[in-house]
């Protein structure tokens, strides 16, 4: 047999430099650090972590300057890069840099600053930029694991916290779980059709809807498995367990880390996974989709009113949020893909400044995260106080804050969709959701305490909390160039 050719390798740069970063940063670290010496440590820990910031920035220029309009495979078709890939593997590479950077003081202050986080993080955003890329279910799982083996690690990072500790152990147990049902539902994809390409699916699946041929039980069973095991990595209704207990048990910067960048790639991954091979089934697979998606939004609405942890309600906000930005894919069609575009870029702006007002909530140089612990904090805080409730208000979709925007875009497109009740359901359940956030802002502004919070905020913090709440603010006045990038990624998603 003649020998394959050697695969281009251009499309997967980006990929492929930031491996040979992260050893490279792995090497540093191990040589640079002292067990012995405390601050020796440190100083390796933010050595590593200047640097792994650094080639994260260079990675996301990379993204960009490898990449063109056209549509490019390579690996025997198992990975490719387009408009979609580049959006959603700039925003993730930028929030994984972000996360970085406000993680290093609170790692510091509570003496676990190891140089092996950073090189985790950028492990896990390997993973990540594989799962955009993947245009095969082995090509899925791949990029999927090698993510979720650096997350579990994360989770527990706070090693001599018991509450770290439980939540590294549950996200591996349940992911685990998640990782086996839709191994099990690839398994019996590839079983009733023979591929695991997507690009090949496409035409398997065209022609069986086009002859009026009746579609397999197994291949549906098996996508069944397969939308089980993504809605898990998506942390969607009712495959949403683990995520207030690991939210809120895990160190606060690596909960900050769960909720942009690896949500971004589990949604840039289910909307290529459903709606490239399994586009033409739409049919089949919509209604599981909208059930999702409404279970989200109300449990996210009002599971989240009794909490008393600003960690867990992040969880359960994050769990709505997901419930809103999936009636986009619901709906099926280019206008909601982009919807969901718009608002999961717009969720990543939201959350990263509403976490480095978290980063921010210390007493006496300790960490708190009670709800009750804001009150009074905008006459001892107040640009604190102003920030949170610009991030709180923009989550309710208060307008003209960027959070109303990508309401917007989703409910319009479900509205000219035709899919009234899922509009509806999603406008109420964001009046509903609106109660706690803007229960935070009464709590900070109106509520008396008998002891305020530490004034003192770390300067890169301090820096993407101002950054981010700018963002948020003036958004409306140049939503362009986010709605053309969103459109032109949409658009290629489709072939456009």
């Amino acid at each position: 047999m003649p020998a394959a050719p050697f695969p281009n390798l251009v499309p997967a740069l980006p990929e492929l430099f930031l491996l040979v970063a992260a050893m490279t940063l792995l090497m540093v670290g191990v040589f640079r650090k002292d067990d012995e010496a405390g601050p020796a440590r440190v100083r390796a820990s933010r050595l590593v972590a200047k640097l792994s910031i650094l080639a994260l920035l260079v990675a996301a220029v990379l993204v960009v300057t490898v990449s063109g309009d056209e549509r490019v495979t390579t690996f025997s078709g198992m990975f490719v890069i387009d408009r979609f890939a580049v959006y959603f593997k700039v925003l993730i590479l930028i929030a994984s840099a972000l996360s970085i950077l406000i993680a290093q003081d609170y790692l510091e202050v509570h003496r676990v600053a190891r140089f092996e986080f950073p090189v985790l993080v950028v492990l896990a955003t390997v993973g990540m930029m594989l799962m955009v890329s993947a245009n095969d279910l082995m090509a899925l799982y791949l990029g999927l694991e090698m993510q979720s083996l650096a997350l579990y690690v994360m989770a527990s990072f706070q090693r001599d916290d018991q509450h770290s500790v439980e939540a590294g152990l549950k996200y591996f147990v349940l992911s685990a779980l998640a990782s086996g049902m839709l191994l099990y539902g690839s398994s019996l994809i590839y079983g009733f059709t023979g591929t695991t390409n997507f690009d090949v699916m496409v035409g398997v699946f065209a022609s069986a809807t086009g002859d009026g041929a009746a579609l397999s039980l197994g291949a549906l069973v098996g996508i069944v498995f397969l939308l089980a095991g993504l809605a898990f990595k998506v942390s969607a209704v009712p495959f949403h367990m683990w995520t207030p207990d690991v939210y809120e048990g895990a160190p606060t910067p690596v909960t900050a880390f769960f909720s942009i960048a690896p949500k971004l790639a589990a949604v840039a991954l289910l909307l290529r996974a459903m709606m490239e091979p399994f586009g033409d089934l739409v049919a089949q697979w919509q209604q599981v989709i909208v059930f999702i998606s409404i279970a989200s939004m109300i449990l996210g609405g009002f599971a989240a009113i009794g909490q008393t942890n600003i960690k867990r309600l992040m969880a359960y906000s994050s769990i709505g949020h997901i419930g809103y930005a999936l009636i986009g894919l619901a709906i099926g069609n280019e206008a909601g893909i982009r919807g969901v575009l718009i608002y999961m870029a717009i969720y990543v702006v939201m959350n990263i400044g509403a976490f480095t007002c978290i980063l921010s909530m210390r007493r006496r140089g300790q960490m708190v995260v009670g709800i009750d612990d804001l009150a009074g904090v905008s006459k001892s805080n107040p640009m604190l106080a102003l920030a949170l409730a610009i991030f709180m208000f923009s989550m309710a979709g208060i307008p003209p804050l960027a959070g109303f925007f990508g309401k917007l875009y989703i409910f319009l497109a479900a509205v000219e969709a035709g899919y009234f009740t899922l509009a509806i359901i999603g406008v109420l359940s964001s009046v509903v959701a609106a109660f706690y956030y803007i229960r935070i802002v009464k709590v900070m502004y109106f509520d008396e305490t008998q002891e305020i919070l530490d004034r003192r905020m770390d300067r890169p913090t301090s820096a993407v909390m101002a950054a981010a709440g700018i963002l948020i603010a003036l958004f409306f006045l140049t939503p362009g160039p986010l709605l053309a990038q969103a459109q032109a990624a949409a658009q290629s998603l489709f072939g456009g």
